[in-house]
């Protein structure tokens, strides 16, 4: 039976220390070869919490699936900011084109809740609002209005 770690990492930067070390140190694994494979594959989401899961079976052979970071974390670094605003309904820190958010979105498509690539743009500008980051310089309840309204119909075609 397969034994199963689920941790968040930062990309390209996981140590051996906790939370891995300690999660994979009694079931006899290399956990220095983990590790190098977790940075491996997490490097391309650097300066990001990575979701990652290892998998070791009985004869200690181990599997790692990456996981796409939360949206929050691709939003903020498609906006080129450190954190999110501390007033996001007035106070905007970055900006980001609606193309972009399509882009998160169809990064995201198999982790939200919606069923198509329109709601699911509508959830990441819905996150945009939370940071406090406009899209095409605008409110982010602003452009999801505009999507209801048909507006940006072009953008969702897959």
């Amino acid at each position: 039976m397969a034994e199963v770690v689920e941790i968040l990492v930062p990309g390209g930067k996981a140590t051996a220390g906790p939370p891995i070390g300690p999660a994979l140190g009694p079931l006899g694994i290399n956990v220095k070869a983990v590790v190098d494979e977790i940075n491996k594959k997490t490097s391309s989401f650097n300066g990001m919490q990575v979701p990652v899961r290892i998998e070791v079976d009985d004869k200690k052979n181990f599997t790692i699936s990456v996981g796409i970071p939360p949206t929050t974390a691709l939003i903020k670094k498609e906006a080129n900011i450190e954190k999110g605003s501390a007033e996001p309904n007035t106070k905007a820190v970055g900006n980001l084109s609606l193309a972009t958010c399509v882009k998160i979105a169809k990064m995201k498509l198999d982790d939200v809740l919606s069923y198509d690539l329109k709601h699911a743009v509508k959830e990441v500008i819905g996150t945009c609002m939370s940071v406090g980051v406009t899209v095409d310089g605008k409110k982010p309840r602003q452009v999801q209005a505009e999507i209801d309204a048909g507006t940006h119909d072009k953008a969702f075609v897959q």
